[in-house]
């Protein structure tokens, strides 16, 4: 069979305009405020950090949050989730410090994929835990005899950390598919 392979020859570039020869050339998009490496990237890991941190001490701090495999998984979850975003914000701030951009293609990737883990583990651990709590306040009535108010607060704080989790999340899938 003889097919035909197809062959590329060099094109020249069109030549500039007149605007175009004053702007030089074109850059990669500037690092929005939020991904990796920026003020904003360290803001919402700095967040994620508190209120993961937060979850994990009230969570911990009762003396009966063994009883549920649900608050297990949730401090589990919230402290994976700290020793990250931790671990991420010393990176920002390196990278501040040093004015270096975080745009490497590898770095982008393993960023995305364990915000993407971290931030599965802690919607899950929340929902399951959001979901004994009100099975043990509502259902069976016993706020009485257990903290049914720090499992809640601790269940809200790791909302709140999955939902700062997102927008970077987001933002580093947003990258990484762009490049």
């Amino acid at each position: 069979m003889n097919a035909s392979r197809p062959s590329v020859h060099p094109v020249e570039a069109p030549p500039l305009t007149e605007g175009e020869a004053h702007n030089g050339p074109r850059v990669r998009m500037k690092d929005l405020q939020g991904m990796p490496g920026t003020r904003g990237g360290l803001i919402l890991r700095l967040c994620q950090f508190v209120f993961a941190a937060v979850s994990l001490y009230v969570m911990a701090s009762t003396s009966d949050f063994h009883e549920a495999t649900a608050f297990c998984y949730l401090v589990l979850a919230v402290s994976l989730q700290s020793l990250w975003s931790f671990s991420l914000a010393i990176v920002d701030i390196y990278a501040l410090l040093v004015r270096r951009s975080l745009r490497n293609y590898i770095v982008i990737r393993l960023f995305t994929i364990g915000d993407g883990i971290t931030s599965t583990l802690t919607f899950a651990a929340a929902c399951a835990s959001a979901g004994i709590t009100v099975l043990i306040g509502n259902d069976l009535n016993k706020c009485a005899v257990n903290h049914c108010t720090r499992f809640e607060t601790a269940t809200a704080m790791a909302f709140i950390s999955w939902f700062a989790m997102s927008p970077s999340f987001l933002l580093n899938f947003w990258s990484l598919a762009s490049q």
